[in-house]
């Protein structure tokens, strides 16, 4: 983990009137341990593995906090649960490309899809704070091979995949 987030959290604590716990430490740590995408159930796995005696209502007060401190991002990603993206401090516009059929997600940054975001925003009278692209799209590998391994993967994991439009 990055020290600038811990210290960027540690500020917003401070400066909110809230402590510093050791739980929270375990979280954060955890939170942003991988640059995966992850839901709140997730990161509880993730953190019990580690210091069982941490509730899921921490999991989910400390995420509202990595939110509303700017640390974490939530996302859109079509599924039911809310989705927290840890890659946004360094690469805030990055994309997501999100295959229907398996479940994966692929992070893209495209110059030309900033470039066009600036025209539109500035064009229409706006000024562009960040932007947020998802496509969906159907795996490459399920249709020409018939098979995919992230889906073999995601069914393994018990991860449920989200239904189809």
């Amino acid at each position: 983990m990055d020290a600038s987030v811990q210290a960027r959290l540690d500020e917003f604590i401070r400066h909110h009137g809230l402590r510093r716990t050791a739980q929270r430490v375990t979280i954060v740590t955890a939170a942003f341990s991988k640059d995966e995408h992850f839901t709140a159930e997730e990161l509880f796995e993730r953190v019990s593995k580690v210091a069982a005696n941490t509730s899921r209502a921490t999991v989910y007060r400390t995420l509202g906090l990595l939110v509303e401190a700017g640390l974490l991002r939530e996302i859109d990603l079509g599924g039911n649960p809310t989705t927290y993206d840890p890659n946004f401090l360094n690469r805030p516009t990055h994309n997501h490309l999100v295959c229907i059929d398996c479940g994966r997600v692929v992070e893209f940054e495209d110059a030309h899809i900033e470039m066009l975001n600036e025209c539109v925003t500035r064009r229409l009278g706006f000024r562009p704070i960040r932007q947020a692209l998802m496509i969906e799209a159907t795996c490459e590998q399920l249709r020409t091979k018939g098979r995919c391994p992230n889906l073999i993967a995601t069914r393994l994991s018990g991860k449920r995949l989200r239904k189809k439009r």
